[in-house]
C-alpha cells in the first residue's frame, strides 16, 4: 500500500478509536480495561503515522 494511502487509513482508524474512547468515557459505567486497550491502540497508530511521515 502506498504510504500516503496507508497514513490516511491510519488517520481514519485513529479518529474512529477517538470516537470509541469518547463513547466509553461518557457511558454510565466506563470499563477501564476497555479504555486502556483503546488508548493503547490509538497511541500505537499515532506512533505508526509519525514513523511513516518521517
Amino acid at each position: 500500500m502506498h504510504s500516503e494511502a496507508h497514513i490516511n487509513a491510519l488517520s481514519r482508524k485513529h479518529a474512529a478509536l477517538d470516537e470509541q474512547i469518547h463513547q466509553e468515557e461518557t457511558r454510565p459505567a466506563p470499563d477501564s480495561t476497555v479504555l486502556h486497550e483503546l488508548k493503547r491502540e490509538k497511541l500505537y497508530i499515532k506512533d505508526e503515522m509519525v514513523r511513516l511521515e518521517s
